[in-house]
């Protein structure tokens, strides 16, 4: 018999769903998410068992329900409410950060017209480690194909119909040839199996890293690993734990928005970018989402 669990989180009077939504939005075949409306269907893995979650935004509330197939005897609801929460970015002080920065000069204005963003997360760090190497140096509707295409490779599937994005244990057990066939460039497949090697033996412990350990410990043990670099740490820190000062200036797209933001006439390089982030440090990556998404 499936395992339910049911949780109704309240909102701030300032949250955005529909930045949750997006986020959730980017493949638009919907193999293993899908989004109608104000609800949310995403297929996951729960403790290696296919699952189902489902998210419905209402006023001041999101209701949440997480169908798991089979035996769940190691589920834990409040796991469950701690994912929610993380994903949903409540953990997130995104109060202070406008309270601080409401009156610059150029993020201010940003800030007043994008009031309350948080950054939505992954399930799992884990998604979020693996969504960051594969969407390395190409762009973002190339990182969705390849990510459809893990998810395919995996072929896990929930009740509902819905594929489930692998974890550790299931990438691992792909080989370098299955990946290059799901369109992975061979230093990529390398990385995640690697990666997925480590995590799934308990090397990188990603479920223990969620319960504070400092960042700069996880940005060492992740350097470690050949072709995880400063931007994949910084984007896997931020939609995987929801470290909100990680400096994303290899970013192109956050140099592309500053450039705009700053109308500057000519494009700004890294340094340039680290530069001006720095002055908002604890915050920096809060603010390259807000440099995301200030056209969307």
């Amino acid at each position: 018999m499936p395992v339910r669990f049911k949780r109704t989180i309240a909102l701030p009077a300032s949250f955005r769903p529909g930045d949750i939504l997006a986020f959730h939005r980017r493949d638009a075949q919907e193999l293993a998410e899908r989004v109608s409306g104000t609800a949310l269907q995403k297929g996951l893995l729960w403790d290696a068992t296919p699952a189902c979650l489902s998210l419905r935004f209402a006023a001041a509330t999101a209701e949440a329900e997480l169908t798991i197939d089979g035996d769940a005897s190691s589920a834990s609801e409040a796991d469950f409410e701690r994912m929610l929460h993380r994903m949903l970015g409540l953990t997130q002080d995104v109060e202070t950060f406008e309270s601080c920065h409401r009156g610059h000069a150029q993020l201010g204005p940003l800030i007043s017209r994008q009031p309350g963003l948080r950054v939505p997360l992954t399930a799992t760090p884990f998604e979020a480690l693996t969504w960051a190497v594969t969407g390395q140096q190409i762009s973002v509707g190339a990182a969705v194909s390849l990510r459809r295409r893990l998810i395919m490779a995996a072929g896990l599937r929930h009740s509902s119909g819905l594929l489930c994005y692998p974890d550790a244990s299931q990438v691992a057990s792909l080989t370098v040839d299955a990946l290059r066939q799901a369109g992975f460039s061979m230093s990529k497949a390398h990385t995640l199996l690697c990666l997925s090697q480590q995590v799934a033996a308990g090397g990188l412990p990603l479920a223990e890293w969620q319960m504070g350990i400092p960042a700069s410990e996880i940005r060492e043990a992740l350097l470690a690993v050949r072709g995880v670099g400063p931007w994949t740490i910084d984007y896997a820190l931020l939609r995987g734990f929801g470290w909100l000062d990680g400096s994303l200036h290899g970013d192109a797209a956050v140099r592309r928005q500053l450039q705009a933001l700053l109308a500057s006439p000519e494009k700004l390089g890294p340094q340039q970018a680290r530069d001006w982030l720095a002055q908002f440090s604890p915050w920096r990556a809060l603010v390259a989402a807000h440099l995301w998404a200030m056209h969307a």
